[in-house]
Parts: C-alpha cells; structure tokens; sequence
C-alpha cells in the first residue's frame, strides 16, 4: 500500500513538472510558430495548427489558450503517453524496490537462528571479521556461553522445555548488548558467543545470564568462557579460545566460569602442536596399541576372554602423551577418525597375528565415536578390515559411548542396527555416566553393557552407593545383557562384583594397559 502511495505521488510531481514546463515554453515557441514558416512545435506527421484568427502582423503574440484550443488532441496524446511512460517507469521501479526488499528480507531470515533470534553461526563469524575489520584500534573481547548437560535437559524435559531455555539465555544475551556495539550468535546447538568491546564485570554478566535461567528452572546452570581484548588476535581463534575456557569451566561448580589466561595460551600452543603433528604420527608409528585384558570372573579362577585396544602417543618432543591430553582434543578437533582407523586396522591385524601363532581368536574391543558413526563409508570400511586379516565380524567389537545415542539418536540407532546385522557386537561404553540410560536403554542396539568406573570406585564407600551397583547389574540382568564393570582395582570390588552377578572385569587389579607383547605372553604363556 505504501509503494502505491508512493508511485501516485511520484506521478502527479511529475505530471504538475510536465505541466509547468509546458507552460514556460509555449510563448516563445508560439511567436517562433507565428513567424516562421513551416511544421510547427509539436508536429509530427502534420504541423499543429494556430488559430484561424486575422492576423495583426508578424509580431502577433498568440495566446496558450488559442494553441490548446487548436491543439488539444495531439497535446492529450502527447501527456497521455508521456504519463503512460512515466506509470510504466515507476511501477518497474516499485516491483523492482519490492524484490530487493524480499530477498533482504530471506537473508535477513537465513542469517538468524530461529529460536533466539541471533545471528547463526556462519553469518555469526562474517559480521564479526567485518566488525574486527573495521574497528582496528578497539579493544574486543570475546565471550561464549554454554548450557551444562543440554543434551540431557532435553532428554528429561522435552525439546519445547529445552526451546524455552534457548530463548530465555537468547534474550539475555540480547539484554547484555543493550542496543549498544557488539553483535552476538548462536552456535551448535547449546552455546552462545557475544563480540565486542567490554561491558561489565564478568562475574556479574554470568549471574545476570544465570537469574535468567533460574526465573524459568533453577536446575538448569550456564557456564561462560571469556577471551580478553587481545591485539592482533581475529575473532576466529579468539572464540577457539573462548570455547577451550568455556570447556574447563565445566569442570568446577563455582564461580563457573574461566577467563583465557597465559598458562591457557601455552596449552593452546601446545594443542595446535599435537594437531599439525597427527598425520606424520601416523605415518612415523609414534602411535601405539595397548591392550587391556578382560575376565570372566564367575569362574574360578578369573579368566582371561578379551580385551580393549587403548591408544598411546610417543612423541618425539614431548615423551609419551596422556591420552587424557589428546583423545578430547581430537574428539573437538574432529580428528578422532585418523586414531580411530588407525586402532581399528592394528587391533584387527593383532588379532589375526595372535591366531597365526597360537591357534586362538581373542576378541578385542574398539571404540567407535560419534563422528565415525556418521561417515557413510563406515559399513565398508569394517568389512574391508575383517576381510584382509581373515576374521569374523564377531572378533572386533565396538563400543559406543553412552553420549553417542543422545544426539541424533535415530541416526546412530540406525547405524548400529545396520552392523549389529551384519554380525559386530555392540558395547555400550561409560554406562550410567549420562542421562538417557533409563528411558532409551530398552531401545537401543546392544549387546553388552560396560559400567562406568565412576561407580566401581564407589563401591564399599556406602550403602546407597553399593545399591546403585545392583540396581545397574539387576537392570542388565533383565534385559539379558552381560556387563563389563571397568575400572577394578581391589579385590573387595572384585567379590561385590562377583556376588551380584556381574560377568566381565578389567582394571588395575588385573592388569593396566600393556603393549602387544606383553599381552600375549599374559594371554598365552601365564606370565
């Protein structure tokens, strides 16, 4: 409506210049008519005609009123298409004006996250590198959010509760800017980034972003890692950053929350080493296959059935690399697949080297991440393995981690059907550690359950404690599952565990995990 108003306005100014401009030039055009011999202003296939009235001479002024009087239906065809040219002019201009608008309109709407109504992540970063771009001399901070355990709020409450919860940190992320600089997204599906010049005391912005959340449900906590103004840093690594202190902060209750500081820069460097060093790791076998053995233990003595493959870095610079220091970098990074593969293809290789020799088949155990679960060639790369060394399917076993099934879970379920079928057996890692064991175990595909150490370690500390243990073992029980309990380190866990039923142990009480020659000559000659 608005853009016709418009057009009509536009068409009566210029119809009232038309008029105007007529008006100022007809005199003068008409005394050259007078005078002149010849086609008149105007003409086109014929001259236009003057009054017919007596002449007074060749200075004889002749009025506006004589000229439109004996020129009106050429003057009318004349304003006619004039003003059906202009018409024409503007409504390409409208529709024209009204195109840019739509499609500003759809970038508006693909630039934002529908939830909350922040910018997603990919125009996130592009506003904020033109932001660093143009504001060289200002000092930029960087702040993400994150919400603890939003995988397992949606679980319990639902994914309207979880919806509401983004909004609610959304608008208080908004509130936080208050329409001054900065711009602020949302990213994946749990974290929040916040760009610009500093505001307020940190401590203070995490409790107003917390009250937000506790207005709605006080169980749900948020925790918050803060990059300082860092010249020369763009906004990229600066929010790399920001998601390293962000994922310490997950490991302390107060004052939840972690500002990037220089022992951080250190281990960032030296995170950024590990990563650039991975693939010549591979190919340089710094990398090697520990194997952690498993017993039966309802038969006297315990017996040794199985193992898991672990991995272990030896670095030429740094010595001999924790697991604990590469594995969730990895997992971040999104190079887990290079040391799974690699796992994979060693522990199959074992396995068949072990039969060659001694005549028997010791099933080994392998993880399978979350990222693995989703390459589509995974199916093809198991039977490419178990082909070339000659095993059945059955002696490579894959663990899946609890956490796994909790995002996109029909996908994995999925998955894990598919290889159940062909024949793999599926294990069920790090048990009872999440939040969708109870309400999804029925419906997941496996075929073993392994009992997170947290609550080994538990065991003989209480009653309620020793409880939980059977409730878990009764809960296997049920549903003719066998369970592995990791992490056994004394006898009185062995006995307890022994007495309730459980199958399966591995841990320090029999064995840490020890190279492939040891293992064997564990496995095979007693020693």
């Amino acid at each position: 409506m608005s853009a016709g108003r418009n057009c009509i306005r536009r068409f009566g100014a210029l119809l009232l210049c038309l008029a105007a401009v007529i008006t100022l030039l007809s005199p003068c055009r008409l005394r050259a008519a007078a005078a002149e011999p010849g086609p008149a202003w105007g003409s086109r296939a014929e001259p236009l005609r003057l009054s017919s009235a007596p002449s007074a001479g060749p200075h004889a002024r002749i009025t506006m009123m004589d000229f439109v009087r004996d020129n009106w239906i050429r003057i009318l065809l004349d304003v006619v298409v004039l003003s059906v040219m202009l018409v024409f002019l503007l409504v390409q201009r409208s529709k024209a004006k009204r195109i840019a608008e739509e499609r500003q309109a759809l970038i508006a709407a693909t630039e934002r996250d529908p939830v909350t109504g922040l910018y997603n992540q990919g125009f996130f970063f592009v506003y904020a590198n033109q932001y660093y771009r143009e504001h060289p001399g200002e000092a930029l901070e960087a702040i993400m959010l994150n919400i603890d355990n939003f995988h397992g709020v949606n679980a319990l409450y639902g994914w309207d509760f979880g919806n509401t919860v983004l909004r609610l940190l959304g608008g208080a992320v908004k509130a936080h800017l208050n329409g001054g600089a900065g711009i602020a997204g949302r990213m994946e599906a749990d974290s929040f980034v916040i760009y610009g010049p500093h505001k307020k005391d940190y401590e203070a912005a995490l409790n107003e972003f917390q009250q937000e959340l506790n207005r709605f449900n006080s169980s749900v906590r948020v925790r918050m890692g803060v990059v300082p103004a860092t010249k020369g840093v763009d906004p990229t690594q600066m929010f790399e950053r920001a998601r390293s202190a962000c994922g310490m902060a997950r490991k302390q209750f107060r004052p939840h929350m972690i500002v990037f500081d220089e022992k951080m820069h250190r281990r960032e460097l030296f995170e950024r080493r590990l990563l650039s060093d991975l693939d010549r790791a591979v190919k340089e076998g710094q990398l090697h296959v520990y194997y952690q053995p498993k017993y039966a233990i309802q038969s006297e003595p315990p017996k040794l059935v199985s193992a898991e493959a672990l991995i272990r870095w030896q670095h030429p610079d740094f010595g001999m690399i924790s697991p604990g220091d590469f594995i969730p970098l990895l997992e971040r990074s999104g190079r887990i697949g290079v040391v799974d593969r690699y796992v994979w293809h060693e522990a199959a290789r074992q396995i068949a080297a072990w039969r060659k020799t001694h005549g028997v088949v010791i099933p080994v155990s392998v993880n399978l991440s979350r990222i693995d679960i989703f390459d589509p060639g995974l199916l093809e790369t198991f039977e490419q393995i178990v082909s070339s060394n000659g095993l059945a399917r059955a002696a490579l076993k894959l663990e899946v981690t609890e956490s796994a099934y909790t995002e996109n879970a029909d996908q994995v379920i999925g998955v894990v059907n598919s290889l159940r079928q062909m024949g793999y057996e599926i294990e069920m890692d790090d048990f009872g550690s999440g939040y969708s064991s109870l309400n999804m175990l029925s419906t997941l595909p496996i075929d073993v359950l392994k009992m997170d150490q947290g609550f080994v370690k538990k065991i003989g500390h209480n009653a309620m404690d020793d409880r939980v243990v059977g409730l878990i073992l009764d809960i296997a029980r049920n549903l003719k599952v066998p369970v592995v309990a990791e992490g056994v380190e004394n006898q009185n866990q062995l006995m307890f565990l022994r007495d309730l039923g459980c199958a399966y142990v591995q841990g320090f009480y029999f064995s840490k995990p020890i190279p492939a020659a040891e293992f064997e000559k564990l496995a095979f000659c007693g020693t």
